[in-house]
């Protein structure tokens, strides 16, 4: 049975913002309660567990951005495709970005058997961390198909306005990792001998490729899929390039995004594993009460991408304010929570009294600029569904690339802070990367859509 096309050219906007944002943000909430079960875990075994996971999975990610700028471009060409009503175009799309990932895995997992000791070294000292990052590291790579395919089809779910596949799909691997960690950390005794750290690594390969399994049988149900043939995936290089152009900006801003963790975990190092183990809970912690904005500024990129394909420049505007108005409440139900609770989510996943402290001036620092994370997203939405994605990697390359460098070496480097240098330096960038964005933003629109007012109707 074909599962049935959401035209998100019509009907409400708000409509679709509920349609779209709350089954995202569930899938989001698994997929980082998915992260916080692992660090919980890694606690149980030591604080160096702890931090290798947090410095091994920071390397990971770097080569998962591949994913999420592939998702992000299915989500923005398939949509604007679907938006003016073109299923040829919409087809080729979808069966070369599936081509397109299959590559991409294989170019990565070569690559990151060599580079990704590299960076673990650059950012840990010579110890148990370290060993720990890269045993959790090297297994890590055998679920890297996993993610990058799940999260690029998932792209293709999101364009015909379905957000609930990748929900149910999170959901099952949240549970399921609840069962396999302590299996595969601790063993059964005379039976599964415990793995201890890489147990956790295991668990996520075998949870992770059920996701895919499940998300790409997904794509294959929909109506533009039917009748595949694998033919369908010989790769077309002028295909090729249209996504690659539209995933490249995005890959590249998510690379910088976590490189800039790196940036921050070299210069927590010097203050301990304490200090990179508390980074690594507060980010857990930080991406919980995240998640709707992250639901609510993802379910942004479909509804403008159609409208924008459809050239209903209107509703393209109204999105995005009424992405920032909802935003903004979510903001202010957020900030009271990071700022006095911190303490307490902290001590949940460490009951080292250093890590519980470090951790919980990155969240206060963080609840002041919780709405300015906001509006980035929603800008990088908007800007990649107006098929202008080289601005949101220009916004990262300063924000998370110079500007975390920049304003840490600052603080701790010249005027000798401590940890609170790194948390005001990371939010000085993101604040004046946020003026760089808007900025740009009101210009795109301009270009695009006659800019971010709506123009007056002529007599």
């Amino acid at each position: 049975m074909r599962e049935i096309d959401v035209d998100l050219t019509e009907g409400s906007i708000a409509g679709h913002f509920r349609t779209l944002a709350l089954p995202a943000a569930l899938g989001m909430l698994f997929s980082t309660l998915y992260n916080v079960v692992d660090v919980y875990f890694a606690g149980q075994i030591s604080t160096e567990a702890q931090a290798g996971l947090a410095i091994g999975f920071q390397a990971f990610f770097i080569m998962m951005s591949v994913g999420f700028g592939l998702g992000a471009a299915m989500s923005a060409l398939v949509g604007n495709a679907k938006g003016s009503k073109d299923d040829a175009q919409a087809r080729a799309l979808a069966s070369q970005g599936l081509s397109f990932g299959i590559l991409a895995v294989a170019i990565l997992l070569i690559v990151g058997v060599f580079g990704g000791p590299l960076l673990i070294q650059l950012v840990s000292e010579p110890g148990g961390y370290r060993d720990a990052a890269t045993t959790y590291f090297y297994i890590l790579l055998a679920a890297l198909p996993g993610f990058l395919m799940a999260y690029g089809a998932n792209g293709i779910l999101q364009a015909h306005g379905d957000t609930k596949s990748l929900q149910r799909a999170l959901m099952v691997a949240f549970f399921a990792n609840c069962g396999l960690n302590p299996l595969l950390i601790y063993g059964i005794p005379g039976l599964i001998p415990g793995l201890g750290l890489p147990g956790i690594a295991v668990a996520t390969v075998i949870s992770q490729t059920g996701v895919m399994v499940w998300i790409i049988t997904r794509v294959m149900g929909r109506r533009i899929m039917e009748g595949f043939s694998l033919s369908w995936l010989t790769p077309d290089l002028p295909r090729y390039r249209e996504i690659a152009a539209q995933m490249l900006p995005t890959t590249s801003a998510m690379m910088v995004m976590f490189i800039s963790g790196f940036v921050v975990q070299y210069a927590l190092k010097n203050f301990g594993p304490e200090a990179i183990a508390a980074y690594g809970v507060a980010l857990r912690i930080e991406q919980i009460l995240l998640l709707p904005v992250l639901g609510m500024t993802g379910a942004l990129l479909p509804i403008a991408a159609q409208n924008f394909g459809a050239q209903e420049y209107d509703r393209v505007r109204e999105s995005l304010f009424f992405c920032f108005k909802l935003g903004f409440v979510m903001s202010a139900v957020a900030f009271p929570i990071l700022w006095f609770a911190s303490p307490f989510f902290i001590r949940l996943f460490s009951d080292d009294p250093e890590v519980v402290r470090i951790g919980t001036s990155y969240l206060r620092v963080d609840s002041i600029i919780f709405p300015i994370y906001m509006m980035l997203f929603a800008i990088n939405s908007f800007l990649q569904a107006l098929k202008r994605p080289v601005w949101t990697l220009w916004i990262s390359i300063y924000r998370q690339g110079f500007g975390v460098a920049f304003f840490i070496w600052i603080y701790v480097g010249l005027i000798g802070m401590d940890v609170w240098g790194v948390w005001i330096g990371i939010a000085t960038a993101v604040a004046t990367g946020w003026l760089l964005a808007l900025f740009i933003a009101a210009r795109i629109a301009g270009e695009e859509i006659g800019g971010l007012r709506a123009q007056a109707s002529p007599a």
